[in-house]
């Protein structure tokens, strides 16, 4: 798998969303491709897809945001905006884990790092970030890591 095999998706998926006319698709897919280039202008390199994914994961956590601060003052048309730019972006992220395989990756790390209490956390997390990259929530992640080493 090549390093920009998310970022030429990104970019087919633009290319069909112009034929289509479909601007609300495009026009998010076009705040994202913005978002990488900036990155790889700031930092001088080129993003592989783990790096996309982040970028993405956090351009949904900001819509999330944004629309739950937009419900509490009641403007329902700027929440239905964040949830249908939501719905685009996560089209690109990767397939999300299972209870059971997240559980599983967590103990396997908890294993590999030799993590005895909550002094390794740290230490486990950092692990676990590579492996459930977008394919997780991070903050229930840290919960159930938390809960097994109070055990």
């Amino acid at each position: 798998m090549s390093s920009d095999t998310l970022l030429l998706k990104i970019r087919e998926d633009m290319k069909e969303c112009m034929r289509r006319r479909d601007t609300l698709r495009l026009g998010t897919i076009r705040m994202l491709l913005a978002a990488v280039k900036q990155r790889e202008i700031d930092e001088k390199i080129v993003l592989d897809d783990s790096q996309v994914i982040a970028i993405v994961d956090k351009m949904i956590r900001q819509r999330r945001d944004s629309a739950e601060q937009y419900g509490r003052a009641q403007r329902q048309d700027l929440v239905a905006q964040e949830e249908a730019e939501i719905a685009v972006l996560v089209d690109f992220m990767p397939q999300p884990l299972t209870e059971l395989e997240l559980r599983e990756i967590i103990e396997k790390v908890i294993v590999n790092v030799g993590a005895h209490s909550l002094k390794d956390m740290s230490q486990v997390m950092n692990e676990i970030r590579s492996k459930v990259q977008g394919r997780a929530d991070m903050a229930k992640v840290g919960m159930e890591v938390k809960k097994i080493l109070e055990k």
